[in-house]
């Protein structure tokens, strides 16, 4: 008994059997991807209360779109941060992003949302389009205090 102590706390079989206690976690399967997550940017072209007898000339500028996925959607539904440089919309706004038919593009792409207008009241816009691999073209819609909008938003993937 005293041979077999002796054998278990010589150095070879001590770092054999400590060998299985390296505390590091095996990995997993890494969490699944979408297309759409990360950064986009490009161009907000807006026309502002198109329907005016003598509506104004449309309005562009640069906007920045931040896609994150929502847990347990299949990767189809996001929190969009849009953060606009337009002059008539400097807005930055949280909305919600939905894709379908799929995860994988192309697919349709809905976004809407609410925002503090910079006139003073509660805007609120909707958009839906297309989005590719690396593109998204999309209409951009929505009521800013008594006025209406249209527009659209052109974006490519960062």
């Amino acid at each position: 008994m005293r041979t077999r102590l002796l054998w278990l706390w010589s150095p070879v079989p001590l770092l054999l059997i400590l060998a299985g206690c390296g505390g590091a976690t095996p990995s997993g399967p890494s969490a699944a991807q979408s297309f759409l997550a990360g950064t986009w940017r490009g161009t907000l072209t807006i026309q502002p209360d198109p329907t005016a007898p003598q509506p104004g000339p449309p309005v562009s500028g640069t906007v920045t779109w931040t896609f994150e996925v929502v847990p347990q959607t299949n990767l189809q539904t996001f929190r969009a941060t849009i953060r606009s440089e337009n002059a008539w919309l400097p807005i930055t706004v949280t909305g919600s992003t939905a894709i379908i038919p799929g995860n994988t593009p192309p697919a349709q792409i809905s976004t809407q949302g609410n925002y503090d207008s910079p006139r003073g009241c509660r805007g609120t816009f909707g958009s839906f389009g297309t989005a590719e691999a690396t593109r998204i073209d999309a209409d951009f819609t929505g009521v800013d205090c008594p006025a209406t909008f249209t527009g659209r938003v052109l974006l490519t993937k960062q």
